[in-house]
């Protein structure tokens, strides 16, 4: 029977449903999630244009509107998961801001 394969990138998930990419473990304290707002083709190939990045605690006691720690929207996909990358990078070490 085949096996799932899970996405990694710079050693943590990166699971998408639809327009949706989830970028993070979500055992950790937080996770990003990246929404794809527009799209452009490039030699035939839909890629994420315009993309809002959030940066969300996972922390179940906290209500869901307060669990958007900070938010952002950037051209293009790979400059928009550097970015993710670099505010969970900082977040999870617990040097926020």
């Amino acid at each position: 029977m085949p096996q799932s394969t899970q996405l990694i990138y710079k050693n943590k998930p990166l699971v998408r449903s639809g327009d949706k990419l989830y970028y993070g473990d979500p055992a950790d304290k937080y996770i990003i999630c990246m929404t794809v707002g527009s799209k452009t083709k490039v030699n035939d190939i839909e890629m994420p244009d315009k993309v809002q990045i959030q940066l969300i605690s996972t922390d179940p006691n906290v209500s869901k509107r307060k669990r958007v720690i900070k938010a952002t929207e950037k051209e293009g996909f790979y400059r928009s998961i550097d970015i993710a990358e670099a505010w969970l990078k900082r977040y999870l070490r617990g040097n926020e801001g």
